[in-house]
């Protein structure tokens, strides 16, 4: 049966993802964006309209009638104005509206192993979300993906860029530390299936095969037919690399805060595979365009 569903950004990464499958299923799409002014790659098949997080009963109005709520709304790290306790305080601005809406169905994409005392303030801030909607007595849906990876994506995609192009890359500390790569497309799936469900869950959106840091950027060497280097480096060195990095390409290639979640295996799961697709045969299915050009995180979400 055809519903209502409303998404944010659905011109972003995963939002995309999860809104193509949606229209694929019949139903009516909305989306909330800061962006509304861009490009529509879903034509009149989508509508946008802005967050209007500073303006509630706006955003209420735009909720209205919608059946579930696709929550992809968050923040990479923080940038002039935007920050993570913005970005918590306008998804429960979100939330809430959705609430007073009628909307039947919350379903947020959260990551995995978010913990509300964590030092890094993208866990905590998930974390924290994930409290505020469990509290809110709407049915839910907590879906906790790690890293993503699709034609959109930045990670993936800039390492195999500089795997391309300089006969050297550094690994921070050992490289052994772990993450489970989920195809975007498996994680819509997921997602849009969980949407379905009228029970509260919460599940760990992970693909197939765990690697290690260095088995991954060994992976992707190969797809690109890469010949770099790999050495190992003090990991503040690589931050101080990927600064001077970040000054030429004009973006923000690494984060403190990523570094310590990746090395501290916040980016795996305890739990049985949710994805299907193992990166190593995507990347093979990609080699052609995956890293031939530079993918501008700042670009992307902040400077058009």
């Amino acid at each position: 049966m055809s519903k209502v569903i409303a998404i944010t950004g659905a011109f972003g990464y995963s939002g995309k993802y999860i809104t193509t499958r949606l229209l694929a299923q019949g139903h009516k799409v909305i989306t909330l964006t800061g962006h509304p002014d861009r490009e529509n790659p879903f034509g009149d098949q989508v509508q946008a309209y802005p967050f209007h997080f500073d303006d509630p009963d706006k955003l209420i109005e735009t909720l209205h009638g919608v059946d579930t709520l696709y929550n992809t709304y968050w923040v990479r790290f923080s940038h002039g104005g935007t920050t993570f306790e913005k970005a918590v305080n306008n998804t429960r601005t979100l939330f809430n509206a959705a609430k007073q809406a009628g909307v039947r169905r919350v379903v947020h994409v959260s990551i995995t192993n978010p913990e509300i005392d964590s030092p890094l303030p993208y866990f905590q801030g998930k974390a924290q979300l994930e409290a505020d909607l469990q509290a809110l007595g709407l049915s839910y849906a907590i879906i906790r993906p790690t890293v993503i990876f699709g034609k959109e994506d930045i990670l993936i995609n800039n390492i195999a860029y500089l795997l391309r192009r300089f006969p050297i890359f550094a690994i921070p500390g050992s490289g052994d530390y772990r993450l489970q790569p989920i195809f975007a497309k498996d994680l819509a799936d997921i997602a849009v299936k969980a949407g379905e469900r009228s029970d509260d869950l919460v599940i760990d959106a992970v693909g197939p095969k765990i690697y290690t840091f260095k088995e991954l950027v060994k992976e992707i060497r190969e797809a690109v037919g890469g010949r770099a280097l790999l050495i190992h480096i003090p990991p503040l060195l690589a931050l101080t690399m990927s600064r001077l990095l970040g000054l030429v390409v004009g973006d923000v290639v690494l984060t403190h805060n990523e570094v310590r979640g990746l090395m501290a295996n916040l980016l795996i799961s305890d739990g049985v595979p949710t994805g299907q697709k193992e990166l190593k045969e995507w990347l093979h299915e990609n080699t052609d365009e995956v890293g031939t050009r530079y993918a501008s995180e700042l670009k992307r979400h902040y400077l058009n």
